[in-house]
């Protein structure tokens, strides 16, 4: 179906793309000979482990059931044994239970592929299989599907709007058809009646893709963050989520591109989700790539497949404004890994942060049009409450757009994460 272009949403940003060097680089697999799988890698409940040290696995065998209904299943990413289940490090400052397996002999435990299966069948198979937003946020995806009130539109968010990151387009490009089918399965579930793909203007070769297929598609300006679930939905149906609601309640459900695809494979194969495609890029990065990597791969080993330089200076889970610096080589592979960037000095900006010069940039770019600055004034005086009131922190979200505009290099972002987290005892967070 003819692209046609989506809406514009107010302020935001244009950032370099930095994805030369890794968009045109198909997907490989990645086998690591180890792999440790946290058991938290989802919004909500942790799962809790089944299995023990010595047992033998199987790929795609449940390892962690579900903690309650804000949960999801986790599975075994490769065949082997069980060598460990001990809190560690996650690499972004907290710990959580992993279960570590060594490479071994085994085939695959698979569900049973379904064949013509209803929206109740559907959602089902997609808590079975441990499916969560793979867009970054990790929402159990069976709970997305069956949501409180009606929706008649499903998006697939294919904007990837962050630089350097370029898993989805790949996805986009070589799974044209599963994506398709997954969405279906999807808008089967959600009794959705209208399904649209959306997908930036600078990835051409997967707009011209889906133009193929029966699926709506709309074509986004490049603008930074338009892979945010509320500016998406204006951009492709005009509608606004109301502050404090969900999308649901304008009718809408938002799933990501490789959801949809893990959503095909579960319903088709039986497959678990217990793999995902993550870029490896940044100035760091000798040999960027696109892999199909096993949940609980070792960044320490993806970092000999990248050909790491001596200069790579800081890594990050994710993107460059939304993803998480961590605490050295020591992160994994989850559900909600998107890439890996290895950034050099130069490309992390180390300047020290001077006083605010009151020049209001990081107000005129912010796409929910709050007031960083006074976030920020009030964050450095533990005025968490003034901060939400004259900074409107529980509407952020958090996507960077005012630390990276700011000319001062003020901290601005982590300034409202450390507010949010300080209000959230309180009245419950907006994350």
């Amino acid at each position: 179906m003819k692209a046609k272009n989506g809406k514009l949403f107010f302020r935001g940003l244009h950032i370099p793309d930095k994805k030369e060097r890794s968009k045109e680089i198909p997907i490989a697999p990645f086998e690591p000979d180890e792999v440790s799988i946290p058991l938290k890698q989802h919004i909500g409940a942790p799962a809790e482990p089944v299995v023990s040290v010595g047992d033998e696995v199987k790929r795609g065998q449940l390892i962690g059931k579900a903690g309650g209904l804000i949960s999801a299943n986790v599975h075994a990413s490769i065949a082997g044994k069980v060598t460990a289940i001990a809190e560690r490090a996650d690499g972004k400052g907290g710990t959580c239970i992993h279960i570590t397996i060594a490479r071994g002999a085994g085939g695959d435990d698979y569900l049973p592929p379904l064949a013509t299966p209803s929206g109740e069948e559907i959602a089902e198979r997609i808590l079975q299989a441990g499916i969560v937003g793979m867009g970054g946020a990790g929402f159990p995806a069976h709970v997305k599907a069956k949501p409180p009130v009606p929706v008649d539109t499903l998006i697939l968010n294919g904007a990837e709007c962050e630089p350097y990151l370029t898993c989805d387009d790949r996805l986009m490009r070589e799974q044209t058809e599963k994506i398709v089918r997954g969405a279906k399965y999807l808008a089967v579930a959600l009794n959705a009646a209208r399904t649209v793909i959306a997908i930036e203007k600078n990835k051409p070769e997967a707009i011209a893709r889906f133009e193929e297929t029966e699926l709506e598609v709309v074509k986004l300006k490049k603008q930074y963050p338009m892979g945010s679930e509320k500016h998406l939905i204006y951009c492709c149906t005009g509608r606004k989520v109301p502050l404090g609601k969900l999308p649901a309640d304008a009718g809408v459900c938002v799933q990501n591109v490789a959801t949809a695809f893990a959503v095909c494979e579960a319903v088709e194969l039986g497959k678990p989700l217990f793999e995902r495609v993550v870029t490896l890029s940044g100035g760091g990065a000798q040999t960027p790539k696109n892999l199909l990597c096993p949940v609980g791969t070792p960044l320490s080993a993806l970092l000999n497949e990248a050909h790491a330089t001596e200069d790579a200076a800081k890594f990050v889970a994710g993107g460059p404004r939304t993803g998480t610096a961590l605490t050295g080589a020591n992160g994994v592979v989850t559900k909600t890994t998107s890439g890996f960037l290895l950034l050099t000095q130069a490309e992390t900006k180390p300047d020290s942060s001077t006083p605010c010069i009151k020049c209001g940039k990081c107000a005129d770019v912010c796409p929910m049009r709050l007031l960083p600055m006074q976030t920020a004034f009030y964050s450095a005086a533990q005025e968490f409450e003034l901060a939400d009131k004259y900074g409107g922190v529980r509407s952020c979200i958090e996507c960077g757009a005012c630390s990276y505009i700011c000319p001062a290099r003020r901290p601005l972002a982590q300034a409202i994460k450390t507010a949010k987290a300080a209000l959230a005892p309180k009245k419950g967070g907006n994350k």
